[in-house]
């Protein structure tokens, strides 16, 4: 009489196995969908990741300000200036992190309730750095504790000069495109519903204006703005060389699409990742992950980075762009690889 053999595997068993482990390797072999087109202008060409200012070094110069760009500038010509905008009640995209002014200047309200001719008229400064848990004003200071006047800034670009020397003026997305005509530009749509929707039509008709969709980065947040930008590059509203980023939702897509080994079916057309190094306990910044978006031409972009160690591990990684308040200390950084 024959034994049988213990514990041995039914036939169909293996063959399910057999097939499943033969997929997950089809999948891994087969060429990754491109989900940007072309040479996508986020992606670094070197060694060295690309410096963007977040909100434009919001830790030496008030964020969102024309003169915290002019400074970012000053660092690094080539920096990828990073902002939040919103749209005014008379239609005019103003720089500002918040929905409202009350965080950031010596007013409050709403901005979608405020016109920009009132703004400007009132003169309203743009330079506070308020603290979420005080309703105290404070005007911006340095990490060191120093206050940062306009007038404190002493590298302009070329052909421009300060507006104001004792406030921050409100700062336009026009303003800031005409002043660094040849810089990338990260806009994040900061409100949300019709209102926001409005601020991505106006943000389209200035990239329209003056021919910037190889230099205009739209990100969001809001699902519905990401789902707008979506729609435009599905219907073949906007060029080729439209950019976007995904919500956050639309990231934690293409986080569980790669780990799930099945990001062979991903679809959305996005030429960038900004994300953080890690989020709810999961590292999102090794270097299988940052190596398999390239395969995409999805560029990865880290924010906000402002540890020094951060910013080695995310070189040492690949990634391609690292935001930060702190452009000079990153910069330093930069300078260091090429000695």
């Amino acid at each position: 009489m024959k034994k049988s053999i213990k514990g041995a595997a039914h036939p169909a068993v293996v063959i399910v196995i057999l097939v499943i482990v033969a997929a997950f390797a089809l999948l891994y072999f087969i060429p990754k969908p491109q989900s940007f087109e072309g040479t996508n202008p986020l992606r670094k060409t070197g060694e060295a990741p690309i410096l963007v200012a977040h909100r434009g070094g919001d830790g030496e110069f008030p964020g969102n300000t024309l003169e915290a760009f002019y400074n970012a500038y000053s660092v690094d010509e080539r920096v990828i200036m990073e902002t939040d905008i919103n749209i005014t009640k008379d239609g005019v995209l103003i720089l500002n992190h918040e929905t409202s002014l009350d965080k950031r200047t010596n007013v409050k309200g709403n901005i979608a309730d405020w016109n920009y001719t009132d703004l400007i008229e009132q003169r309203v400064n743009f330079g506070y750095h308020n603290k979420a848990e005080s309703e105290e004003l404070t005007l911006f200071m340095d990490e060191y504790g120093k206050q940062i006047k306009p007038s404190d800034l002493e590298n302009y670009p070329n052909g421009l000069e300060g507006r104001d020397p004792e406030i921050y003026l409100a700062t336009t997305l026009e303003e800031l495109m005409l002043a660094f005509p040849e810089n990338i530009i990260s806009i994040e749509i900061k409100q949300g519903g019709d209102t926001g929707l409005l601020a991505v039509k106006e943000a389209l008709r200035l990239v329209e204006k003056y021919n910037a969709w190889d230099r205009i980065i739209f990100a969001s947040f809001k699902d519905e703005i990401f789902a707008e930008y979506c729609r435009l590059d599905k219907s073949g509203e906007v060029p080729d060389s439209f950019m976007y980023s995904p919500s956050l939702m639309g990231a934690v897509k293409y986080v569980a699409f790669y780990v799930f080994g099945i990001d062979a079916f991903y679809t959305d057309g996005i030429a960038v990742l900004q994300i953080p190094m890690e989020e709810y306990g999961i590292g999102l910044c090794s270097k299988r992950l940052i190596n398999n978006a390239r395969k995409h031409n999805i560029a990865t972009h880290y924010w906000t980075i402002n540890n020094e160690d951060d910013m080695r591990k995310l070189i040492e990684n690949g990634a391609d762009a690292i935001m930060t308040d702190y452009p000079h200390k990153l910069k330093n950084i930069l300078d260091g690889l090429e000695k």
